[in-house]
């Protein structure tokens, strides 16, 4: 025997004769190697007599050593007859003593934990290592421990101590193997016989799959739709390789593919609890059935209908997804993927994975709480990963009674409404800054009213020759391009003073094609393409090729930046139109029901950024590097088209493929339909003669340097002219003397404004023609202010500007009084 008990024996005795003759030669050459040192004999005697002292000494010690040892030899257990006495077969048995040092084990012991280890360090899992420790300590104190069960990753055994011994020093321990059986492991010959065969008539698929994957058994229906042969040999094959799943992580035979039908796996682990065996070291019944069969029946009524529940839930409106009860995706259809923004992607495992990073836990914490215990609805405030700063209310209700729990999602498609309420808000933003443009403009308008007019009036006494002619030229050039930008903050503003006219939009874009051809150069094509029969509309020419210029030189700048002024692409401008009917069935909220003519300006730019397409209008707002570009180009326009009652639209033209293509901007305009008031007015132009005669003017106006300019432009033209700084002075004016011919005025003044002065001097004088002076647009007066004979000329204004048009309001005024029978008021002659 090896091992411990190998190691207790003795090494081989010596023999005393051997020894007492090898003590006396070193002696004999110590004495000789003095004598050889010293020289001398007293030191020899000496040290011999010493010698020999320390001799007699020794052997008296030697004579009492025999019998202490054997009195001690005898004292000493035979641990050879211990040895062969726990010798028992299937059984470890070891002896430690209160060290906890091992003394003696048997052969088995050995075996199974070696002889490196001592109980209770057994080479054994941490839980079965603190019960050693606990029943060694019982076994000291009590003489004996209960009995115990431990084990490692393979094996276990049930350990009993005892505490034996004279002395009670040592502890015996005793460790009895644990036979691990596979009660249910006999099943793979029901499988592969006649309860297999049944089970296959029912649509049950079963395999019996081992702890490393490999398939053990199998029925014949599962070998015939995973190999095609009911007879196959599966055994030893990977169970996983003869699956597969899609997208949506449904499971099919491999062989099958997409072809077959949808299997649901069910897993039933054969571990026998009562020994403590784990599940994944036990072999598996794996089945599988068609996914649309129902867990209460497998007849022909219940196949189909899963599949048929997904179809139908695939075709609703609403967005609904359905998890299990750890939160793993089963289905969720098209409405659910477009509202959570996962249209064109691939569904994640869970819904946390759809919502920010902040919001991950408390999603996931819901749907855990509704998949577990009884079946409740409710909702929770989540912010999608697509829309992080749109929080919506998201759906959880626990499924019970179709299988395993479930909760279903459910989540409306608010795409739309999303896209309205940032119109709506971009609308009312557009709106707020337009309104502060606008009353910047005005008070801007009162200053260049009055440069501009003091350049004139300086213009009328300096030739051309003159040393201050040119700077005079110069400051009213300024002036005027200070009015352009005002012209824009008012065209944004949608309070510009437009010229409309009748027009056709084909014509307006062949007027200015050969300008755009030169804006663009060489290298950028211009097409135009227009539809037949389309409607007449009511603008400014002159702004709407404005608008054209601006979209143009935009287009331009987009192409050469993507490829430097060498670059090379296309613009094109095309024109439809677009019945009442055609704009409801497009369902807009935004553009009303009625005719309009479309304008759609295309080019290969490579599109606007996404995030730029909701400020795209706003003003001062570019996608252009600094210093190109004022921000005002396509605020100007969004300006000019919503004044002429028209629509416009920004977004991306895309490829065949779905790649950007370019910018597309589509404009619509309302078509005209002529009324019987404005063809009269029209005719009155046209039968207004010219203005010879002078009058008696009135000129209201709060601002001292507009008052001062107006004032000496019309006394030069021949008028005579009282002033008035407010309304109320104005009103007392025409009280003390109503002969005046007309009333010029501005608008907005302290005290009373102009609109009111003028209804207050209509009563004291009814038909007295009034000609508004105003920074603000014309129509937005005209809808304000509704009052008959009101002219108006939009502020800054030139000396001649002002006289041309008092003399324009005079002529249509005389030719209306000519017109109708004198009836007691004011009359205008010709000639005054």
């Amino acid at each position: 025997m090896k091992g411990v008990a190998g190691k207790m024996g003795k090494g081989p005795a010596t023999s005393p004769l051997v020894d007492s003759l090898a003590v006396a030669a070193a002696v004999l050459a110590s004495i000789a190697l003095i004598q050889l040192v010293t020289g001398s004999a007293l030191v020899t005697v000496a040290y011999a007599g010493g010698l020999g002292v320390l001799g007699l000494i020794a052997f008296s010690a030697a004579r009492r050593r025999p019998a202490a040892a054997l009195a001690a030899e005898a004292g000493v257990p035979d641990w050879s007859v211990t040895v062969a006495a726990i010798e028992q077969a299937g059984v470890a048995v070891a002896i430690t003593d209160r060290a906890n040092r091992l003394v003696c084990a048997n052969a088995a012991f050995e075996l199974w934990f070696g002889s490196s280890y001592a109980p209770p360090r057994l080479p054994v899992d941490g839980a079965s290592a603190d019960q050693l420790a606990r029943a060694a300590h019982v076994a000291w104190r009590e003489g004996e421990s209960g009995e115990v069960t431990i084990a490692d990753e393979s094996h276990a055994w049930t350990a009993v101590i005892q505490r034996v011994g004279r002395g009670d020093e040592y502890l015996i321990w005793r460790f009895t193997p644990i036979t691990r059986t596979e009660p249910l492991a006999g099943i793979g010959k029901y499988i592969t016989g006649t309860f297999g065969k049944i089970l296959s008539a029912a649509g049950i698929e079963v395999a019996l799959v081992g702890p490393d994957g490999a398939i053990r058994a199998c029925n014949q229906g599962f070998a015939r739709r995973a190999a095609g042969d009911e007879n196959a040999s599966m055994a030893g094959q990977d169970f996983v390789t003869l699956l597969r799943s899609d997208e949506r992580d449904r499971i099919y035979f491999a062989r099958e593919g997409r072809k077959g039908s949808p299997q649901t796996l069910v897993s039933v682990p054969l571990a026998d609890p009562e020994v403590g065996a784990k599940a994944g070291d036990a072999p598996s019944l794996m089945m599988m059935f068609d996914a649309g069969i129902g867990l209460g029946g497998w007849g022909g009524e219940t196949r189909g209908q899963g599949v048929q529940l997904q179809s139908l839930l695939e075709q609703l409106p609403l967005g609904l997804a359905m998890t299990d009860r750890d939160g793993h995706f089963l289905f969720a259809n098209p409405a659910f993927r477009r509202a959570a923004g996962v249209e064109d992607g691939k569904l994640p495992p869970y819904p946390s994975d759809l919502v920010v990073r902040q919001d991950k836990t408390a999603m996931s914490d819901a749907v855990r709480r509704f998949g577990q215990g009884p079946a409740s609805s409710g909702d929770i405030a989540v912010r999608l990963r697509s829309e992080p700063d749109e929080p919506v209310s998201l759906g959880l209700a626990g499924v019970r009674g179709m299988g395993e729990a479930a909760v279903l999602l459910s989540l409306a498609d608010t795409t739309e409404e999303t896209r309205l309420k940032r119109q709506v808000a971009q609308q009312t933003k557009m709106q707020a800054i337009g309104q502060l443009a606008g009353g910047v403009a005005h008070d801007f308008n009162n200053v260049l009213t009055a440069i501009i007019g003091y350049c004139d009036l300086m213009l009328l006494r300096h030739t051309p020759g003159d040393s201050d002619y040119d700077d005079i030229q110069q400051i009213k050039a300024n002036s005027n391009r200070a009015a352009s930008l005002t012209r824009h903050l008012l065209a944004f503003s949608r309070q510009q003073t437009l010229q409309p006219e009748v027009i056709q939009l084909p014509d307006v874009i062949s007027e200015v094609s050969q300008l755009l051809k030169r804006l663009l150069g060489a290298r950028i094509t211009l097409k135009t393409q227009h539809a037949r029969d389309l409607g007449a509309i009511r603008a400014d020419p002159r702004q709407l090729e404005q608008v054209i210029v601006n979209l143009a030189v935009n287009a331009r700048d987009a192409i050469q930046a993507r490829g430097g002024e060498q670059a090379t692409g296309t613009l094109s401008f095309s024109t439809r139109r677009v019945a009442a009917h055609d704009v409801r069935r497009m369902g807009s909220e935004i553009i009303p029901s009625g005719d309009y003519t479309v304008l759609i300006a295309e080019d290969t730019g490579g599109g606007i950024p996404q995030p730029a397409l909701s400020k795209i209008f706003e003003p001062f707002f570019t996608t252009k590097e600094l210093g190109k570009g004022t921000g005002l180009g396509l605020s100007t326009v969004y300006g000019i088209i919503k004044q002429s009652g028209g629509f416009i639209f920004a977004d991306n033209a895309v490829n065949p493929d779905r790649s950007v293509r370019g910018a597309r901007f589509t404009i619509y305009l309302p078509v005209y339909h002529a009324t019987e008031e404005e063809l009269k007015r029209a005719e009155t132009l046209e039968e207004a003669s010219e203005w010879s005669g002078g009058g008696r003017i009135l000129l209201v106006e709060d601002e001292d340097m507009v008052r001062a300019v107006a004032e000496r432009a019309l006394t030069r033209q021949g008028y005579t002219v009282v002033t008035a700084s407010d309304g109320d002075i104005g009103v007392e004016a025409v009280r003390k003397n109503p002969d005046f011919d007309l009333v010029v005025s501005d608008v907005v003044m302290p005290s009373l404004d102009g609109p009111a002065m003028a209804r207050e001097i209509r009563q004291l004088v009814p038909g007295m023609p009034i000609l508004f002076m105003s920074g603000y647009a014309e129509e937005q007066l005209r809808r304000e202010i509704d009052m008959d004979g009101m002219h108006f000329i939009a502020k800054p204004f030139s000396v001649a500007q002002i006289a041309a048009k008092v003399g324009q309001v005079l002529r249509l005024s005389s030719a209306s009084t000519q017109r109708r029978p004198a009836s007691g008021g004011s009359q205008i002659s010709p000639n005054r």
